[in-house]
């Protein structure tokens, strides 16, 4: 691992594999559409990142066969890992606990399906640490959950007992938060890129968002 930096940004990320990601979608868009959406979404946050300066980047990959060789022909740029555990509670604990234990002073994790967020959130999230305002920063995210989670210092108690894939990701997470004493900020809610619905909002095709291959793939599939 090369560490050039006290903060590190880890992206947690997938092989595009028809059936294996964005199943959601299916069947506004047919599987092997629906992995395309999302090598096209991973490319544009894996490039977007690389203009937030003063960041060691990491992608941490569910492992696979083939897997380690394709992040790293894809993202020659960052630090790719697999992840480690059997949920994605335990699979982000264990990255946060290992960018800490490299010496990273605040890390911040984030996924593929906010191709369009716009990287002053993210910045904002390490400015928020920096500043020493909160030890944990959520970004929300309208269905619940939240797009990106930033701390100063690994805490256990935001990754237990938490229902993943349901609405009350964010809710419980902070009450998590209040009931240790963690002081927490958030962020501006955002949208993840998850069903059909989601395709139809506007901020996809702004041609200023920095996502140019999801959202040249959005159009031709509003074309067909």
């Amino acid at each position: 691992m090369l560490k050039t930096s006290r903060k590190a940004l880890i992206i947690f990320a997938k092989r595009p594999i028809a059936g294996r990601v964005k199943t959601r979608i299916f069947p506004h868009l047919s599987l092997e559409e629906a992995a395309e959406l999302y090598r096209c979404m991973l490319e544009d946050i894996l490039e977007k990142v690389l203009a937030i300066s003063g960041v060691d980047r990491h992608v941490f990959y569910e492992p696979g066969e083939h897997a380690a060789t394709y992040f790293a022909q894809i993202a020659p740029q960052m630090n790719p890992s697999p992840q480690k555990g059997n949920v994605l509670g335990e699979r982000m604990a264990n990255a946060f606990a290992e960018m800490f234990s490299a010496g990273y002073e605040h890390v911040a994790i984030m996924g593929t399906d906010i191709p369009d967020l716009p990287l002053k959130y993210v910045k904002s999230a390490f400015k928020k640490l920096e500043s020493n305002e909160c030890d944990a920063v959520f970004g929300p995210s309208d269905d619940g959950g939240y797009y990106l989670l930033a701390m100063g210092k690994l805490y256990p108690d935001l990754f237990r007992e938490i229902r993943w894939s349901s609405g009350e990701v964010l809710e419980t997470s902070i009450e998590r938060a209040n009931t240790a004493g963690i002081r927490v900020s958030l962020l501006p809610t955002w949208h993840d890129v998850d069903t059909g619905k989601d395709l139809e909002r506007p901020e996809l095709l702004d041609e200023g968002n920095g996502a140019p291959r999801t959202r040249e793939f959005i159009k031709k599939s509003m074309r067909n």
